[in-house]
């Protein structure tokens, strides 16, 4: 109903000025005066209004950002942050002196310029000086701006990551995140898409979980092979679960030969820890992140660490950083109780796509270590009785992924 009201008052809007604009027009003809070419004394009143109306553009500029600059994001909370607050506080200058420069003139030469029948304008074809300055200057501009903002960019993704950095892998799907924690061993574990099933969301590959898997497609299989055996010969239905029993022992020998892994590397996910809705990551320490999404490409953004990264299926992406703000400071700091920062998604990846975001938890090295503790490792957290019962939703799921 509102809708319909802004949109009738609108309509109406445009109708009253319609109208308007008629009355003028009749109003204009009963005074003789039928010319459409305006007079002198219009003409400079209306250069002379040039004037009002850039003062009041840039009051109105001015107030703006008095009025919202403090709904920007607060301070970096990363050490690279700032150097990218730097660069873009860079861009700003250089955006709102060139703004300011050129809408001065442009209102300032309508005043100066107004019409006189007794002055002919200059006219000219070209300017080789003209054309070298308009053209050098922002050159020299953006590439400052491109080497600067490169430079940084390889600061976070190019540098060695220092061996005590705590590694996070951040997985998407449609529509929202798992955080999975390198173990005590500092590795995170081998993961392969066709591992994932109810309770092994991530796909990691372990002993307990391969053996599961095995017995649940194996499972599986034989069930559609007694269904095959029970339907009619020739039918569609033949034909469909034949199909489905050929895609499913593909996957079944994808997921057998992960086996040949070294027995190193099939540990490595034991010690995992895996976690939804908040992850946590400690003050001064770097943190390394490795991203990848389980269905569509995404978009790790943290905002207030200035980090950004896009999740893409079947490859790994990464950076680091390292946070100097605590939660509990920054709260302080924008006087907000109720402050968390947050990782979101910042590519639109389907109807939910608003709803992708995960709290993040800075806090001191002794609260992380002891939060560590707390949680479990994946070995602990995935019953090999609760692995084994798999929906066959999930099966299908794989088998659509394969496809």
């Amino acid at each position: 109903m509102t809708t319909f009201l802004i949109i009738l008052s609108i309509a109406l809007a445009v109708l009253a000025v319609g109208q308007l604009m008629r009355v003028f027009e009749a109003s204009s003809k009963l005074k003789g005066e039928t010319s459409e070419v305006p007079t002198d004394a219009e003409n400079r009143y209306q250069a002379k209004m040039m004037l009002v109306f850039l003062l009041g553009y840039f009051s109105f500029f001015i107030w703006l950002v008095a009025r919202y600059g403090d709904l920007l994001l607060p301070e970096a909370a990363s050490e690279h942050g700032v150097l990218l607050d730097n660069l873009l506080d860079f861009n700003f200058a250089i955006i709102t002196i060139v703004f300011a420069i050129t809408h001065v003139y442009l209102f300032y030469f309508a005043f100066k310029y107004v019409f006189d029948k007794d002055r002919k304008a200059y006219y000219f074809t070209h300017s080789n000086k003209l054309e070298l300055l308009w053209t050098t200057v922002p050159a020299l501009f953006l590439a400052v701006i491109v080497i600067w903002g490169l430079s940084e960019w390889i600061d976070i993704t190019m540098d060695e990551t220092p061996k005590d950095a705590v590694v996070i892998e951040l997985y998407p799907k449609q529509f929202d995140w798992t955080a999975r924690y390198a173990g005590a061993d500092s590795t995170l574990g081998a993961s392969n898409y066709n591992m994932i099933s109810g309770t092994n969301p991530l796909g990691v590959i372990t002993d307990q979980t391969l053996s599961d898997k095995i017995a649940e497609l194996e499972g599986e299989i034989a069930e559609m092979q007694t269904e095959l055996d029970a339907a009619p010969a020739g039918g569609l239905k033949e034909e469909e679960l034949t199909e489905r029993i050929e895609k499913w022992n593909r996957t079944l020998d994808k997921v057998k030969s992960f086996e040949g892994l070294e027995a190193a590397n099939r540990e490595y996910g034991n010690d995992d820890i895996l976690v939804k809705s908040e992850f946590v990551i400690p003050l001064g320490r770097e943190v390394a992140f490795k991203f990848r999404s389980r269905d569509v490409i995404h978009s790790a953004y943290m905002p207030h660490f200035r980090a950004q990264m896009n999740c893409v299926p079947g490859m790994v992406t990464e950076f680091h950083f390292k946070p100097t703000i605590t939660t509990e400071q920054m709260r302080e700091k924008t006087n907000n109780e109720a402050f968390d920062y947050i990782l979101l998604c910042n590519k639109i990846c389907g109807a939910a796509h608003y709803n992708m975001q995960m709290n993040i938890r800075v806090v001191s090295e002794e609260e992380f270590n002891k939060w560590m503790a707390e949680q479990k490792t994946f070995k602990e957290d995935v019953a090999p009785d609760e692995t084994a019962e798999v929906s066959s939703e999930v099966g299908m799921e794989i088998s659509m992924i394969e496809q």
